[in-house]
């Protein structure tokens, strides 16, 4: 200290106008007088005797600096000359600060908390080397660009997570951008975020964004700010681009590691998503160092993959050079894809894969995904005559169901590929549909055990409007299949359309942001980085049950087909494309240059499968026939064996069985008093109570009993479509809202027994194309299932026009595929306009396989052998009791077929519209044709004039009819089912009738309704048919007749189609003085119905009149 002292003292002198001090004292007074303000000592906190105490000043802010503890700080001072490390740190800081200039109260520095940081916490220090390295404190207030700097990068690193997929190089051509727009995003420049300038700098940066044909890395486009980019800053909680150990990185790792994350091979589209969990989630999969890797078995893995996807397309080019097969070829990529996807999904637990595709890549994904034995699909291709009934389809719309070992993770795997006509994305529900009722009957709640995959190509997938509905379902209580991976072969052209001119978004994908799916686009020339993309898929399906979207970025190496010639209309882009390695050469000559395999080892991959395709093709050679069953999608497990398919089960139920569904479908919960019934609800419920106790069903109680007594026997009954748990017109009320409680609800069906079969019943999206394509999907997969779609009115089918004429009407001849769905469809000229009259019944009619010409042969089994020979039944019903037995009757029948059926609207409430009991129970079964049973039927001879009719015109007639005083002079028969043409109950009722002159009454325009299709058979029916089957016993059927035909002939006793077919004069009918049948209804037009109240009710009493003219 005094060596101390002797020091300052020897220096003050030198100092003008300074005076002895002492050491504390001179400290103080410097350290005081360095303030701006010049605070006088008396500022300080020292003990004065004044008045009041003066201003605090800079200076107070530094407590310990009082009078009383200047000797501790001379001597802290002293000893902190000699040795800085002999102090502690906080005293340290402060004679640094004080000597380095720092302004009175701002050089005190707290000492540094001893807690471990925490995640993404760092020393301030770590952020501003640059003060450390000055010698200025941390304490010292940061700069406001530092800040803002800090600030920016995190801004920078939102941008790449949230748009770097912009500047992806996403095309393996290099011509094109995913997204079609070739500029750079202002956020992915750093100019944009002015580092190193001033708030108030005059640089004015340009707005414009600069076009690259494909974009660079941006922050290798801007040299001028290389001075940043080795500055340090902290990674904000919103990132994991830095390795554990890492929570501060310089600008250049930190800009090289978000390029390699998302502006390389891969876009990650996702920051739309709404759920920070999953977006974290995927921040995780891409942007973590190393994440990406492939280890050498998983690279040769892949390049066995590609190779043997790339030899199969090349197997066919060489065998069936200017056959139509649309190839893979440009997006080979997209077998190993799907391979890596049900690999993961296998490991995950997922036993069973539904798939639909179009038509491009098909036949590679039976064979190299499905494992199809390739033989069978050779044989496509020699043009062999079929060994089944039906007309079949082309090779590239088959579908496939294989069970098959899954060799990666050792586990079974059932796969389905559902088949599909060139209708690209029609298919998409019905594999949703499918998917759901597999994992319906499992029990897998959470899509645990059952998965879809949709494949698209990238036109039809931005194109068509079924793919916005399907995305609509995929969250939907009722519909959803707990997350859907949709792969998106794109090949940037759709047949000969450029992208630019076939869709207004950016990305063909855009879609599927409405349902908060992420969307991993991908080059499909890098092998490495689609595996990375569909591994991440998997697991996000996995592990939130949410639809994900791979778009697969390719091209078509080809032309639309392998006889199509793109140079017409892209010839850029093929001029390019024939100079283009495949990605099989390119990641072959990649494995080998790293070393990761040899020449030797690729060569012998890719001769082993030539050798297998080979193998096959010998096999192939000896086929004599194809087996369209071989191809069916969805096979029903022992539902054929042992079955008569000449025998109908019982429609008819016990009168007890219908009084207990009565009862309970008319009753509040049992046992829940406080369930409060709206007052409305209360009256339907106590009239449908009085039905039951008089033995008398409406249309809605009629359709409970056959629903409840199928749950009862163990059937699931599914009713699906818009407003159907109300019903449209308010008629049905199978789910009770509780009026005061919100969600509470009950529904009596699945509460009639302990033991019953679920029953599921559910309002749908206000769609019909895709609901009905579910409904359809969901039917194919258990037939011991009543699957029902109700239209809101009939008409609205035609928007699901495409389900019903490639799926409904046709799948059983294309693809051996049976379907029991039911069509309910609200129909009836009523004066509701043109949109809620006709369920157009001639669209369904028109589409029926059945011959208007022949007269089927007379046997036992009659009715059934037409239900078995038709592709659909069509059927207007005018009772309950047939409605009932009708519904029932689709799960008694020994096979399947869909049943459209034209449902009432106003019969809803009819009087007459009643059913009783006597009609329902174990006798009886569902009438083909109601014949008349009043007044005419007992003297059949003296009836002046029979009318044919169907459905609610039926009361019309009859009211007219006693109105006019002729109910023994007029008979009026109902046909019930329309297709199958009831031949032989017509014959039967004309024969009834010698003298009267026959009419068929329609409501319905003449050009449209069921005229033109019962105007034909009503002449079979009377003419008999000169050429008729023989009911005579079985007789042996040809060697070539298919197994089916045999079958059918052993079974039914009669012979086969090819059999010889004779005479038959007990059909003829006796036509003396009699005339063929006429029509009585509207006249024609091309609408549907009249928008005038007036003219509705004109034109139906005219009908009326016109129906009983001349009597």
């Amino acid at each position: 200290m005094h060596r101390t002292r002797s020091l300052v003292a020897g220096l003050l002198p030198l100092i003008p106008g300074a005076a002895p001090e002492r050491l504390a004292v001179w400290l103080v007074k410097g350290y005081v007088q360095n303030s701006s303000a010049r605070a006088p000592l008396a500022a300080l906190n020292i003990r004065q005797y004044s008045a009041a105490p003066p201003p605090p000043t800079q200076a107070a802010a530094e407590p310990f600096l009082n009078g009383s503890s200047s000797v501790y700080v001379e001597e802290m001072y002293n000893s902190w000359l000699q040795d800085p490390k002999s102090v502690h740190a906080s005293w340290d800081s402060f004679f640094r600060n004080a000597s380095a200039g720092a302004a009175p109260g701002q050089a005190y520095q707290a000492p540094p908390s001893l807690a471990v940081p925490g995640r993404h916490e760092i020393p301030i220090t770590a952020l501003v080397p640059q003060m450390s390295m000055s010698g200025v404190s941390t304490g010292l207030p940061i700069d406001e660009k530092i800040i803002d700097d800090h600030l920016a990068v995190q801004a920078i690193i939102r941008s790449y997570q949230t748009r770097g997929h912009h500047i992806a190089d996403l095309d393996p051509l290099g011509i094109n951008l995913a997204d079609l727009d070739a500029t750079i995003a202002p956020e992915l420049q750093l100019a944009t975020y002015r580092f190193g300038m001033d708030h108030d700098s005059d640089s004015q940066l340009s707005e414009k964004q600069t076009h690259y044909e494909v974009a660079p890395p941006p922050a290798r486009s801007l040299q001028w700010q290389e001075k940043d980019m080795d500055r340090i800053f902290k990674l904000p909680a919103t990132t994991y681009i830095g390795k554990p150990d890492e929570r501060a990185l310089p600008l250049r790792e930190i800009l090289s590691r978000l390029e390699a994350a998302y502006c390389r091979h891969i876009g990650v589209e996702f920051m739309f998503i709404n759920s920070l969990e999953q977006c974290n989630w995927i921040r995780k999969r891409f942007e973590t160092p190393g994440a990406m890797s492939l280890d050498a078995e998983g690279k040769r893995l892949l390049l066995a993959r590609v190779t043997r996807a790339a030899g199969f397309e090349a197997f066919l080019a060489r065998k069936w050079t200017s056959e139509k097969r649309f190839g893979l070829e440009g997006c080979e990529m997209l077998i190993p894809a799907m391979k890596t996807i049900i690999d993961k999904s296998s490991e995950l637990g997922v036993e069973s894969i539904i798939m639909g595709m179009p038509h491009r890549g098909r036949l590679n994904v039976l064979a190299n995904v499905c494992r199809k034995p390739l033989e069978q699909i050779f044989a496509q291709f020699a043009g062999l005559e079929a060994a089944d009934d039906g007309s079949g389809d082309v090779k590239y719309h088959l579908g496939t169901y294989i069970e098959r070992l899954n060799r990666v993770t050792n586990k079974n795997i059932r796969l389905a590929v559902v088949a599909n006509p060139s209708h690209l994305e029609a298919v998409d529900t019905i594999v949703q549909g499918k998917t759901r009722a597999e994992q319906f009957y499992k029990g897998d709640s959470e899509g645990k055990k059952t998965m879809s995959i949709l494949l698209h190509g990238d036109a039809a997938f931005s194109g068509q409007g079924i793919v916005y509905e399907t995305f609509t379902l995929s969250d939907l209580p009722d519909y959803t299949t707990r997350g859907t991976i949709h792969i998106v072969a794109n090949n940037q052209i759709g047949f000969t359309t450029d992208p630019r001119h076939s869709r207004s978004s950016p990305y063909c994908t855009d879609v599927a942001r409405v349902v908060n799916a992420p969307i991993f686009h991908v080059n499909a020339d890098d092998p490495e980085a689609v595996m990375h993309v569909c591994k991440v898929a998997a697991e996000w399906r996995a592990t939130f049950h949410k639809d994900v979207v791979v778009d697969l970025v390719s091209y078509r190496r080809g032309g639309h087909n392998e006889i199509d010639e793109p140079m017409f209309t892209q010839p850029l882009m093929y001029s390019k494309i024939r100079k283009m390695k495949s990605v099989m050469e390119k990641y072959s000559a990649k494995l080998i240059e790293e070393g990761t395999v040899t020449k030797e080892e690729v060569d012998d991959v890719r001769n082993k499968y030539e050798k297998i395709c080979e193998e096959a093709y010998v096999k192939a050679q000896k086929e004599t026939q194809i087996r369209y069953k071989d191809w069916l999608d969805s096979p029903w497990s022992g539902f054929f064996e042992g079955k008569n398919p000449l025998k109908m089960g019982n429609t008819g139920v016990i009168e007890e069985t219908l009084k207990h569904i009565g009862k309970r479908f008319s009753s509040t919960p049992p046992n829940a008093a406080e369930f409060v019934v709206h007052k409305g609800i209360e009256r339907i419920l106590r009239a449908r109570m009085e039905m039951v106790e008089t033995r008398t069903v409406d249309w809605a109680l009629g359709e409970a009993m056959a629903f409840g007594s199928l749950l009862k026997e163990g059937i699931h009954v599914r009713l699906s479509g818009q407003d159907v748990e109300r019903g449209t017109f308010s008629h049905r009320h199978h789910v009770l809202h509780h009026q005061t409680s919100d969600k509470s609800t009950y529904k009596p069906l699945c509460n009639l027994y302990p033991d019953q079969a679920p029953y599921t019943v559910c309002n749908s999206s206000l769609s019909e194309f895709g609901v009905l394509g579910f409904e359809l999907g969901y039917s194919m997969t258990n037939p011991n299932a009543l699957v029902c779609w109700e239209a809101q009115f009939g008409d609205f089918f035609n928007t699901a026009q495409c389900i019903i004429d490639q799926f409904i009407a046709s799948g059983q001849s294309k693809w051996v595929r049976q379907s029991g769905i039911v069509l309910l469809l609200p129909h009836g000229m009523e004066g509701m306009g043109p949109e809620h009259s006709s369920a157009r019944p001639e669209r369904f009619l028109h589409a029926c396989s059945e011959d208007p010409e022949t007269f089927p042969a007379e046997t036992e089994e009659f009715a059934i052998r037409q239900l078995h020979d038709t592709n659909m039944i069509v059927a207007n019903c005018s009772t309950p009791a047939n409605y009932f037995h009708i519904l029932r009757r689709q799960i008694a029948m020994p096979f399947r077929k869909p049943l459209i059926i034209f449902t009432p609207k106003s019969l809803l409430r009819h009087p007459e519209a009643k059913s009783s009991f006597d009609d329902m129970v174990e006798t009886t079964g569902f009438k083909r044709v109601i014949p008349e049973a009043g007044l005419a039927a007992s003297q059949p001879e003296a009836v002046r004039k029979v009318i044919f009719c169907s459905g609610k015109i039926y009361y019309e007639l009859k009211k007219a009819r006693e109105d006019r005083g002729l109910d023994s002079a007029v008979a009026i028969t109902r046909i019930e089912q329309i297709c199958p043409f009831p031949f032989d109950l017509i014959r039967d009722e004309i024969n009834k009738y010698p003298n009267a002159e026959l009419k068929w009454a329609q409501e319905e325009h003449k050009n449209m309704g069921v005229w033109s299709f019962v105007q034909p058979r009503f002449h079979t029916a009377m003419q008999g048919s000169s050429e008729r089957r023989l009911s005579t016993p079985p007789q042996p059927s040809p060697p070539d007749a298919s197994w089916w035909r045999r079958q059918w002939a052993r079974l039914a006793g009669r012979p086969s189609s090819a059999d010889v077919i004779a005479s038959h004069p007990s059909a003829s009918v006796s036509e003396s003085g009699r005339g063929p049948v006429s029509y009585v209804g509207r006249g024609v037009s091309a609408s549907p119905a009249t928008g005038s109240k007036r003219q509705h009710l004109k034109e139906a009493a005219q009908l009326l009149e016109d129906a009983f003219a001349g009597l």
